[in-house]
């Protein structure tokens, strides 16, 4: 775990364990996601497609998308 400061100008320095874990550089863009009080840091997806793809994939029963997608004609 590391620590990290905000500045008078409400800015942190992300810590270099955490920019090496996340593989970025200055200049990249990060993705902040807030829950409740956690707050986390994500490396912004190149492809937010890449990104969700096959989230979903095992999650619903046999035949269930299939059905539902019937149901929508």
């Amino acid at each position: 775990m590391a620590q990290a400061t905000l500045s008078r100008k409400n800015q942190i320095v992300v810590p270099r364990e955490a920019r090496e874990a996340l593989d970025v550089k200055a200049g990249d863009k990060l993705m902040v996601v807030v829950r409740g009080d956690v707050v986390i840091v994500l490396q912004k997806p190149k492809s937010h497609q890449k990104a969700i793809s096959g989230l979903a994939r095992g999650r619903y029963p046999s035949g269930y998308l299939r059905k539902e997608r019937r149901s929508w004609d």
